[in-house]
């Protein structure tokens, strides 16, 4: 039994084993209290934006393959992450080849930033360009051949949660997604539909949300994962909020413009994917001629879930 004398609080107090296990099952059990339990210490979620990534995944000199946004050694994860929950890529793909893909994830979600192809997974095909958002079910091979030119993709999973927790990717037929496509053209009429409405001062800004027929009543585009494909036009700052879920954003069209995060200016550029850190007060501002375009992959759903949000404005 551990000498407690020593120790004048429960936070001091090392953990705790068993004093007399009677069986392995026994010794495995360990023991914390009230003051030490929840004094777990994490390294932060860096406020990072990844542009040597997008620069080479453009490099026609780069072979077809995978390239990670990878915060591991922040993070301290152990597993590729971008953050805690999430991992982004840019895949390259060169004019005739075929990329492959089969990852560790329940979803995945694709944007095509360059290029023309297709996408077989697992037998049904897609036809895809420029601007196309995609998702594919886990538990499915992807095969993205690139035709007209090399294409470039971006690509976000939900990778670091299913290695959390240990799990496997979904039995086939068990995914929560099934294969989904959000054509360019089609992205733009929903945005011009929005438009045509206008908002309010209670939303945080001009966006649309991707969904799906198995995820409508979640209204996400997978279970823990949000997708939104947000604007700001010239001259708008958007009203300085906070969220406990983290943002992993890729810049679409934003010259001239930057984003405020816990008042540190964090300027944008083409096609770079960025991290807002969980529960920073953060607003985004255009400075440019153009309306900007981003788009956002949250772990919103995961807190949705859990009744735990945490939205809310920070105006001063």
């Amino acid at each position: 039994m551990q000498d407690t004398v020593k120790y004048t609080t429960m936070g001091e107090l090392p953990v705790q084993a068993p004093s007399a296990p009677a069986s392995r099952a026994q010794e495995r059990a360990r023991f914390f209290n009230s003051g030490n339990a929840f004094m777990v210490k994490l390294s932060e979620v860096p406020d990072a934006a990844f542009v040597d990534e997008p620069a080479k995944a453009l490099n026609p000199a780069t072979p077809t393959g995978l390239i990670m946004c990878d915060s591991s050694k922040a993070l301290n994860t152990g597993f590729p992450a971008t953050s805690p929950l999430v991992l982004a890529h840019y895949g390259r793909v060169r004019n005739g080849e075929t990329l492959h893909c089969e990852f560790e994830a329940s979803g995945i979600i694709y944007y095509v930033i360059q290029g023309t192809g297709s996408t077989d997974c697992d037998g049904e095909v897609i036809e895809w360009g420029q601007g196309d958002v995609f998702v594919a079910p886990g538990g499915t091979t992807q095969k993205h051949t690139a035709s007209g030119g090399d294409a470039v993709l971006w690509i976000v999973t939900n990778e670091p949660q299913v290695s959390f927790d240990q799990l496997q990717p979904p039995a086939k037929g068990k995914a929560p997604t099934e294969l989904v496509h959000y054509p360019a053209a089609e992205i733009e009429k929903q945005l011009d539909t929005i438009y045509s409405i206008g908002q309010d001062a209670e939303t945080a800004g001009a966006a649309i949300i991707f969904s799906s027929e198995m995820q409508e009543s979640g209204r996400n585009i997978l279970p823990t994962l949000t997708l939104g494909m947000n604007t700001l036009m010239p001259g708008v700052t958007q009203r300085p909020h906070r969220h406990n879920s983290v943002a992993i954003s890729l810049v679409i069209k934003g010259e001239g413009c930057y984003s405020t995060i816990d008042g540190n200016k964090k300027p944008w550029s083409p096609w770079c994917t960025t991290i807002t850190p969980p529960t920073s007060a953060h607003s985004h501002t255009n400075e440019g001629n153009e309306r900007a375009m981003f788009l956002i992959v949250q772990d919103g759903g995961l807190y949705y879930h859990a009744r735990a949000n945490g939205f809310e404005f920070v105006d001063e």
